[in-house]
């Protein structure tokens, strides 16, 4: 006798979309459907953060549900977003495009009702998820794009039917429309704060651009013979400090996409200072790391002519830097400025202001107070670099 084996189960052979047609249907609650959507277009209205964990409520209670919830598509899987049951231990978590029920509802484009999924879903199995029923809808945004799926799975002994479907679809456009407002809200208050950074990052510029000033007046005229010496030295090295000042500004430029090399950079921002000593080989920076890193730059040259190494007669800059595949390194060293006894003991908006800057284009930022001046070690990422050596 042939042994018998085990045929696997397959997404089809769970996929019982075709009984929601043949299943009884109940005589719809016409009232209640209204007041849940006068309910939904008023908080959309006026609290739009609210919507999806209503949106999911009100699945659960009006298709007598164990659990609700919505699945949000990132690329190449789904998200769980305002979970409402005994499936809400599962909020935030992560399920695949190409191997889930959500999946295969977004491929339909059509209400999708599955039973037992986890008999071909061995992710749903493993982490110990019972579903009897789970009738899901998929979320379209105006130009039909699908978006993700909203989705109630069956309490024991309960069946899911086609005013089930009805009522789920017009909560699926409710919740498409939700995530549109949520994600508009979401990337105005993100301008807004990206013009508040701004003004405080213009505020800080323009009153260190002055304090340098004053810094190289002073300097300047210690070092000229004349006054005619005087006034030709101050010109080159304000009009210097200018440019460098324009070049950190356009750190809000978008329409900048030539690459720059590196030396160019960093001598356009130390232009106005005794010269440094670099060391490192031709380097090409797109044009999204130029304004950040010559930011970084300005900073840390306008606090060596304030505080460090540029505030001397005999102090000065060395600067480094190499490149491999992982991404350029770069270090800032003083020397001959005054004596260094330990780091701040508060935090300016400058280093601040550095920081956020490199972590925008996730470089990172390494400072050391020794007693001969301050070093700093600046890390970018492989992809901020057009050319490097090798």
């Amino acid at each position: 006798m042939a042994l018998r084996i085990p045929r696997a189960i397959s997404t089809a052979d769970v996929d019982i979309s075709d009984r929601l047609a043949s299943r009884p249907t109940p005589q719809p609650d016409y009232q209640g459907e209204k007041l849940a959507i006068q309910d939904l277009t008023s908080r959309m209205a006026n609290r739009p953060g609210e919507v999806l964990p209503r949106l999911t409520a009100l699945a659960l209670e009006l298709c007598d549900a164990d659990s609700a919830g919505v699945s949000v598509l990132t690329r190449d899987e789904f998200k769980w977003l305002a979970l409402i049951g005994k499936l809400s231990v599962f909020e935030g978590t992560t399920t695949p495009l190409n191997n889930s029920p959500c999946g295969v509802c977004l491929e339909k484009l059509t209400p999708t009702l599955m039973e037992r999924p986890e008999r071909a879903y061995s992710w749903i199995a493993d982490a110990g998820i019972s579903v009897p029923e789970v009738l899901l809808l998929p979320l379209l945004v105006n130009n039909g794009e699908p978006i993700g799926t909203v989705w109630v799975v069956a309490r024991e002994g309960h069946a899911f039917h086609a005013g089930h479907a009805r009522l789920m679809k017009d909560l699926a456009v409710f919740t498409g429309i939700a995530l549109q407002m949520i994600e508009a809200e979401a990337a105005l208050k993100a301008t807004l704060k990206k013009h508040e950074l701004f003004a405080s990052e213009m505020s800080h510029r323009v009153k260190n651009f002055f304090a340098v000033t004053e810094s190289l007046v002073r300097m300047t005229a210690r070092h000229s013979e004349t006054k005619e010496e005087m006034v030709d030295n101050l010109l080159r090295r304000v009009v210097a400090l200018s440019d460098a000042h324009t070049l950190a500004q356009d750190h809000h430029a978008e329409n900048d996409q030539e690459p720059v090399p590196l030396r160019t950079v960093i001598e356009t921002v130390l232009r106005p200072y005794r010269g440094p000593v670099l060391t490192g080989p031709p380097i090409l920076l797109a044009a999204s790391a130029t304004s950040n890193l010559t930011l970084v730059l300005h900073e840390l040259a306008t606090n060596a002519a304030k505080h460090g190494a540029l505030s001397t007669s005999n102090g000065n800059v060395r600067i480094e830097w190499h490149a491999d595949s992982s991404g350029l390194e770069m270090t800032w060293k003083e020397n001959g400025g005054p004596t260094v006894n330990g780091p701040p003991t508060r935090i300016g908006f400058g280093t601040k202001l550095i920081r956020n800057t490199l972590a925008s284009v996730n470089g990172a930022v390494e400072k050391q107070w020794a007693r001969d001046g301050l070093h700093v070690r600046i890390s970018l990422p492989r992809d901020v670099l057009i050319g490097y050596p090798g």
